[in-house]
């Protein structure tokens, strides 16, 4: 059967810039270990890397975490054991971390999913998220992977990771497009919007299930002219060579 695959669009807040591209979730889509409730991060890890997403931690989540979004890359995150929701599309309004979870100290709207062993979300560069309510249940948030959560730092990370004994809600996170920062709210919105789109989905590769075709660009070179006039002639020159996005 093929793996579901849902979009959420999410519109700029007055603290979040969201993005242009839909969040997209694949449900269900990375197989458990036989008799186990769990994912093989080796294997994940194998499947990330071999689509040019840069791996970069695995984390045991606590109950709660503030609510973030990242300007400079878009992430993946693939859920390895456990259970969450995840809100997304805004801001927390209190450093609380119980008023911003379970009351009232964050922006209306955005979007809450439920997050299951499995389960892979896409994450455009600017969509905030918060995970919390996690099962089970974690007193802090704990780094099981080698190094400082931007890199897999061992000899062989898939044997170190495929070694990583999995409790609580444990989830790996994947990099496109740069490196991650943690931003709460504000900054410059376009920064975000303007991070490339990605060669390759982290899952289906350049299978069009995914944000090959999904997400909007091709990342082609611009094509056009520069137009200046002289004397009332236009003057035609070509347009000076810019990033692809």
């Amino acid at each position: 059967m093929a793996p579901t695959v849902r979009q959420y669009h999410l519109y700029p807040t007055d603290h979040i810039p969201n993005s242009p591209r839909p969040l997209l979730h694949y449900k269900h889509v990375l197989a458990t270990k036989p008799g186990k409730a769990c994912c093989d991060p080796g294997e994940v890890w194998d499947l990330f890397t071999k689509n040019k997403w840069n791996v970069a931690w695995i984390f045991r989540y606590s109950d709660t975490q503030l609510s973030h979004f990242h300007s400079e890359a878009h992430e993946c995150m693939a859920v390895l054991s456990g259970t969450a929701s995840i809100r997304f599309g805004v801001a927390d309004l209190s450093d609380d971390l119980y008023e911003n979870t379970y009351g009232l100290a964050w922006e209306r709207g955005g979007i809450t999913l439920e997050a299951e062993a499995g389960d892979v979300f896409i994450i455009p560069a600017g969509i905030a998220h918060k995970t919390y309510d996690t099962k089970p249940r974690a007193s802090s948030l704990k780094l099981p992977s080698p190094g400082s959560a931007h890199g897999i730092e061992a000899d062989d990370p898939r044997k170190s990771l495929s070694e990583i004994d999995l409790d609580g809600y444990t989830m790996m996170g994947a990099y496109n497009g740069g490196d991650w920062d943690f931003v709460q709210k504000g900054g410059v919105f376009e920064k975000s919007w303007a991070v490339p789109k990605p060669k390759l989905d982290p899952i289906f590769g350049d299978g069009e299930q995914g944000l090959v075709k999904v997400w909007a660009g091709n990342g082609e070179t611009a094509l056009g002219r520069k137009v200046s006039f002289k004397d009332g002639n236009a003057i035609h020159a070509p347009l000076a060579p810019t990033s692809k996005l």
